[in-house]
This record gives C-alpha cells, sequence and structure tokens, in this order.
C-alpha cells in the first residue's frame, strides 16, 4: 500500500523559541551562541535575517559579527527548547502515534493508518484508474499543510513539511521549503522533484561521499538512481546499495513509535574544551570524559555493545579531522576511550591546539554477541558489572560522586557531566567517518 510519510522541521528552532520569550527580537538578526567564555561560542542557531547576512550553525561569535556587526547574541535555553519539542509532538500525536524524533527539532510521521479526520478536502483525493491510482499531490499537500498549520496556531513556531512515500524522500521535501512550507514529493512527480538535486542532499551524503560520487560522474541524485549497481558497490561497500535504495526512492524503512530506539544507529557526544589541548595527557583526559557520557548512554539505551568507535577532531584553526576503527563488541568506558585516544595518537603529533573532541561509537550487536575466551581472561563481564554500578551511584548521588583516576587530575572535570548537559541530535557518518 502506498504510504504517507511526512518529515517536519522546525524552522531555526533555537532563535525561534528565543523570539518567543522575547518579543523585541522579532524582525532582527539573532544568534542562539553558546559560552565565549567557555570556548563554546559558536553558532546553534540563527534566524532568517541572520542567514541573509551570511551567518552559518557552526560560525565564532566572532565571525559571525564581522558578516553582521548588529546581530543579536543570546545564550541557549535548553529546557525551553525541551519545552517546545515536548508540545510540538503532542500535536503530531493528534494524527499518528508513528512519530520517530530525529533530534530535537525533526520528525518523521506516518498518517497512512491515521484514524484522525482531517479537514474536508474539496479536492480529488486519487488520481490514475485501476491499479495505478495514487494519492493526488492535492491532497498530499492538504495533509501537510493541515499539520504544519497547526503547530503554527497552537505554538506559534513555524514548520517546514516534506510529504511523500517513504522517510528519504519526506526529508529532502521539507529541506526545499524553508520557512513555513510544505513540499510533496509523490510517485507522480518524483523525477521531476528530485533526480536534479546535488547528490551532496541525499540523507547520508557527506562530503567525502559526495566527491566520490561526483568524481564517478554522479553529481545528481538522478545520476545516482540510473548508476550501474555493481560500479557503486564496488567503490563504496554495502554503503553504495544503501545510497542506490535512497536515489531511487526504494527505502521501505518504517516510522518509528515515538520512544522505540531499538533501530538507534549510533550514540555520541562531542565538546568544544574551554582551553585548546596542547598534551597528550589533556587529549586522553578529555576523551575519557566523553567515553564516560558514551559508555553510559549505550548501556541505557540497551542496545548491545557497539564494534565501531569514531573520533571528531576539531583543530584551533577550526579544520576538522575524523576518523574510525572496529573494535571487539564494548560498551566500556575505558576501551571506549583507549581505542579513540589510539586514533588520535596515530595522527597528531605534538605541537598541536585541540578546539574540540567528540566520540561515537555505533555497529550495535543488540545482545546478540558471544562472549570469548579473550574477554573472559579479561574479566570483561566483571567490569562491565562495576561500570554498571557506577551509573547508579551517579544517578542517586550525582555525576562527581564516583570518579576515575585520570579524570580526577583536573578538578574541572570531576564535574563535567556531558551526558546529563548535553542534547543529542543523531550523528550522521558517512563510509569515511565523516559526520
Amino acid at each position: 500500500m502506498e504510504r504517507i510519510v511526512l518529515h517536519s522541521d522546525l524552522n531555526n528552532f533555537y532563535a525561534s523559541v528565543e523570539r518567543m520569550l522575547n518579543p523585541e527580537l522579532a524582525g532582527k538578526p539573532v544568534a542562539v551562541c553558546g559560552n565565549e567564555e567557555e570556548r563554546r561560542g559558536i553558532v546553534l542557531a540563527k534566524s532568517e535575517e541572520a542567514k541573509r547576512k551570511g551567518i552559518k550553525t557552526g560560525d565564532t561569535v566572532w565571525q559571525a559579527k564581522r558578516k553582521c556587526p548588529d546581530l543579536i547574541v543570546v545564550r541557549p535555553h535548553f529546557d525551553k527548547y525541551m519545552s517546545m519539542s515536548r508540545k510540538v509532538k503532542a500535536i503530531y500525536a493528534e494524527y499518528t502515534d508513528l512519530i520517530e524524533s530525529y533530534g530535537i527539532d525533526e520528525c518523521w510521521l506516518d498518517v497512512t493508518h491515521s484514524t484522525k479526520v482531517f479537514p474536508a478536502y474539496d479536492g480529488e483525493k486519487y488520481v490514475g484508474e485501476g491499479g495505478e491510482k495514487h494519492f493526488s499531490d492535492g491532497f498530499l499537500r492538504h495533509i501537510g499543510d493541515t499539520i504544519r498549520l497547526a503547530v503554527k496556531r497552537q505554538t506559534g513556531v513555524t514548520v517546514s513539511v516534506g510529504v511523500s512515500f517513504n522517510k528519504i524522500y519526506a526529508k529532502l521535501g521539507s529541506d526545499l521549503k524553508k520557512p513555513d512550507g510544505t513540499t510533496v514529493i509523490s510517485l507522480l512527480n518524483y523525477k521531476n522533484m528530485i533526480f536534479g538535486l546535488p547528490v551532496s542532499d541525499l540523507l547520508m551524503v557527506g562530503g567525502a561521499t559526495a566527491a566520490k560520487l561526483t568524481a564517478m560522474g554522479y553529481n545528481t541524485i538522478g545520476k545516482l538512481a540510473a548508476a550501474d549497481d555493481n560500479k557503486v558497490v564496488r567503490a563504496l561497500g554495502k554503503f553504495g546499495q544503501t545510497l542506490l535504495t535512497y536515489a531511487r526512492g526504494e527505502d521501505e524503512t518504517e516510522v518509528r513509535a515515538l520512544g522505540d530506539d531499538r533501530e538507534l544507529k549510533s550514540i555520541g557526544n562531542s565538546m568544544t574544551c574551554p582551553r585548546d589541548l596542547t598534551t597528550y595527557d589533556d587529549v586522553k583526559r578529555t576523551l575519557f570524559v566523553l567515553s564516560e557520557s558514551v559508555a553510559a548512554r549505550l548501556r541505557e539505551a540497551e542496545t548491545g555493545l557497539a564494534d565501531t568507535v569514531h573520533l571528531w577532531v576539531r583543530g584551533s584553526d577550526l579544520a576538522s579531522f575524523t576518523a574510525q576503527k572496529k573494535v571487539r563488541h564494548t560498551c566500556l568506558c575505558e576501551e571506549i576511550a583507549e581505542h579513540a585516544y589510539a586514533l588520535f595518537t596515530n595522527k597528531f603529533k605534538p605541537p598541536f591546539a585541540v578546539r574540540a573532541l567528540g566520540v561515537t561509537v555505533s555497529g550495535f550487536d543488540n545482545g546478540q554477541s558471544q562472549i570469548t575466551l579473550d574477554e573472559t581472561a579479561g574479566d570483561y563481564a566483571k567490569r562491565e558489572r562495576v561500570e554498571r554500578c557506577v551509573d547508579a551511584i551517579r544517578k542517586k548521588h550525582g555525576y562527581a560522586s564516583v570518579q576515575r583516576g585520570i579524570v580526577a587530575e583536573n578538578p574541572a572535570d570531576m564535574h563535567n557531566d556531558v551526558k546529563g548537559t548535553h542534547l543529542i541530535k543523531p550523528a550522521r557518518f558517512d563510509d569515511n567517518g565523516e559526520e
């Protein structure tokens, strides 16, 4: 049966909520930025006025102000953003229980079997004859508009909506008309709508993969869709077959119900350091702080053990580096941190100046891995029990109640609860580990 899948993307979300908190910001160039004193002074979100000045997410505050001297910088209020996110999802829940979050400001919705009666639609619901009948573009647009306007009316924030027959095309659609727009990519129009778009617009295609595909002659989604399967798979492996499926509109991945994390693909955290890290000891200690968060979240998610560790590094020159490695299945902080540190030392030799670090794990086994003799000899199970005990103690008495020796070397890091203070958006890694 033809599906009706929506992707909703709250427009300039943080900045929009800040304007609701302070109406005087309306119509002005606004950027929500981290704390400059803590070296987290980058643009997290910006208003349309700021965007028109060339300000981009990830710009440093000084870069943003150079582009727009009259820029108004505000500090984030994450509790307010979470509250608004919950309100919006409650509106979606009036139409369907299949709501899959993609971060705090994006969701997929499947309304194919929704029992909600949409307001009267005067146009044709179906077009075509016999077995070739499909939902009309007008009807699909009507559904997207109904939900989009409900969010705007009930919350005051705007959302861009893509409506399609699969998740990938719906995500593409929500990106095409911003802010406050509805885009339909249907079985009737998808080739005209998206086959001419750059291949980099496709979900999961990062810069490295886009460069590979372009070098092979597949610089648009349409050219990738028409590509020879063997050629793409030889170049990109199984990931190449996934991208072919996405480009051709053949993805049949279901929209999960809200709170269903069974298919979580990665867990990670990153942080901008209060000062540049210039020694291996500083880097290693920070990687342990991050890995504590990642390992705890991995155990909490109950997705089993991970077999891949990813490292992200941003230097003081703002250049980024990513790497990854396959490891034995683990959920232990120490193992994750040591693997990330090995990736770092393999690439960086003194002198270096590191501004930010990130650690992510992926390749979850969902509890299917077998304990090996090597793991038994190394007391893996015992160490896992210890870390789970630490989780329980911290939950009751606070993060700083139990600490590793390496972290305690720096008193400031003992209270750096990355897990408890950072909002998470799902990571995007292409086949080269690029986020």
